[in-house]
């Protein structure tokens, strides 16, 4: 079980999206299902922005609904809904379930385009403003861990609008849960177990085009962020084994015996050899793009390295885990199995 408060400690997170959508080939020099000529990519959902629900639902309210954080919460109205975290996967539920209209306010890392317009309640980067929310008067707020403070939770909480914390576990496993408790809280389960089916099915799909031919590729996530000097390698629970895994893929820094997240060295990454290298494409950008991550220490003398097999993805996607998560999965299959020139 991956808890998404393990990642806090990196600061932001978040990802990357756009890239080749054609089908895999197997190496020919090594049977690797993976195309090894293809250079850098850069993994890019087919659509851009949420696909919501139709027909629309209607909330049937007032509901009372058990908390994550084991409080018994009473939701009157979803006319003014927030919901907000450190990955944007709770607002994207709602907009899937087709509430997206009532939603007031976002997080930072809430940046597709039906919500992008959207005024921030975190103005200081992924922390919670109680003054931002109060301001834009919400009738429900949903949350997990991955935000706070609590100190800010208990003022909202305080000033009689419902707080629903949902569980913040990060596994492809517990999407279906997360879907349930938002759309439970807004009033609006079939709806819930619409999405449910929707995003079951791609996840689904998703995981079977991966090739069963060859080798599977061994691919391992760097958390970079060169403004900041944090350079990290991502092992067992760190959330991008779960996507590196769902394409059929080998997360080479889970079979180099590295746990969540570790600092970035040389010996570790060489250790884990890598057919591709995955990143997020603003931690890409802060280093100076695919030159100067070929400069950290180890990433040259990996064969990722070496073939400049580097795959990056738009933040606020590849570890989303939210209901377009089946949409990623596809979109991370088609980069790394794409077929080149």
């Amino acid at each position: 079980m991956i808890r998404r408060t393990t990642v806090l400690a990196l600061a932001a997170f978040l990802l990357l999206t756009s890239g080749c959508t054609t089908v895999s080939e197997v190496g020919p020099e090594d049977g690797t299902a993976l195309a090894a000529n293809c250079g850098a990519t850069t993994a890019k959902l087919t659509e851009e922005d949420v696909d919501p629900l139709d027909p629309k639902p209607v909330p049937r309210l007032p509901v009372t609904v058990k908390s994550a954080d084991g409080r018994d919460v009473t939701v009157k109205s979803a006319d003014r809904i927030l919901a907000v975290n450190l990955y944007g996967s709770l607002a994207e539920i709602v907009f899937s379930l087709g509430l997206g209209d009532r939603v007031i306010g976002r997080d930072t890392s809430t940046a597709f385009p039906a919500a992008a317009k959207l005024p921030l309640v975190t103005p200081q980067g992924h922390g919670l403003s109680a003054e931002a929310i109060l301001k834009l008067n919400p009738t429900v707020l949903i949350a997990d861990d991955s935000i706070g403070p609590a100190t800010v939770l208990k003022q909202i909480r305080d000033s009689g609008i419902p707080v629903v914390i949902v569980d913040d576990e990060q596994t492809l496993e517990a999407i279906p849960a997360h879907i349930r408790a938002v759309a439970g809280a807004l009033g609006v389960t079939e709806a819930g177990e619409r999405l449910v089916t929707r995003v079951q099915s791609e996840i689904d799909t998703a995981r079977k085009s991966a090739p069963k031919d060859g080798t599977p590729p061994r691919i391992v996530f760097l958390y970079v962020r060169g403004t900041a000097g944090v350079y990290l390698i991502g092992g067992e629970g760190a959330g991008s084994d779960a996507m590196i895994e769902a394409i059929g893929a080998v997360d080479a820094g889970s079979a180099a015996g590295l746990k969540k997240f570790r600092p970035l060295t040389s010996e570790g990454l060489i250790n884990a050899a890598p057919d591709v290298i995955l990143v997020m494409t603003e931690g890409l950008n802060s280093v100076g793009g695919v030159d100067g991550l070929l400069e950290l220490p180890g990433v040259a003398q990996t064969p990722a390295g070496v073939n400049n097999r580097i795959v990056d993805m738009e933040d606020g996607v590849l570890l989303n885990f939210g209901a377009r998560t089946g949409k990623a999965v596809e979109a991370l299959a088609g980069a790394v199995y794409a077929t080149c020139q």
